[in-house]
């Protein structure tokens, strides 16, 4: 058999395929339902689906367990792409200024770390460290740079 399309090529392919499937499946649901943080769950591994876990955490109106969910793929899974880490950030930092959302702000907290190489981030990590009214966040934020110290140190912080 020769197939035109180096191995590679189909992966990404089918990646794109499943991605799109689950993040249609997601859109369809009602708004609080469960099976969003398992489509999120699903769609770790999965590069294609960053540009939608992005919009997932900076939306105010998602499900909260999506988006917690969300924020911890793009702790574990930063995008390589500097114009998606840059809007990855941004999103976490906007998820991190929701004064209502108290999970969420934590979560975006303590995945903020592969993000500090953006001043803005860098230094609302900061601010929140010290003086956070919410102690879980602050904590979080701690977490968060030393995590990115660690990064730094071992050059896995990446763009």
């Amino acid at each position: 058999m020769n197939d035109t399309h180096p191995p590679t090529t189909a992966a990404a392919t089918a990646a794109a395929e499943a991605a799109e499937r689950l993040i249609a499946e997601y859109r369809s649901l009602p708004p609080g339902s469960d099976r969003k943080r398992e489509i999120i769950t699903e769609l770790d591994a999965n590069a294609q689906a960053l540009p939608f876990l992005v919009s997932v955490v900076a939306d105010a109106e998602e499900y909260d367990l999506a988006r917690v969910e969300s924020t911890t793929v793009l702790r574990v899974r930063p995008p390589a792409d500097p114009d998606l880490r840059r809007r990855a950030g941004r999103a976490l930092l906007t998820a991190l200024r929701e004064p209502e959302e108290d999970l969420v702000r934590q979560y975006a907290a303590m995945s903020l770390a592969p993000y500090t190489s953006d001043p803005l981030v860098a230094m609302a990590l900061d601010s929140t460290a010290r003086a956070d009214q919410d102690p879980l966040v602050r904590d979080s934020a701690r977490f968060s740079i030393m995590e990115a110290h660690r990064l730094q140190e071992t050059g896995a912080g990446g763009p």
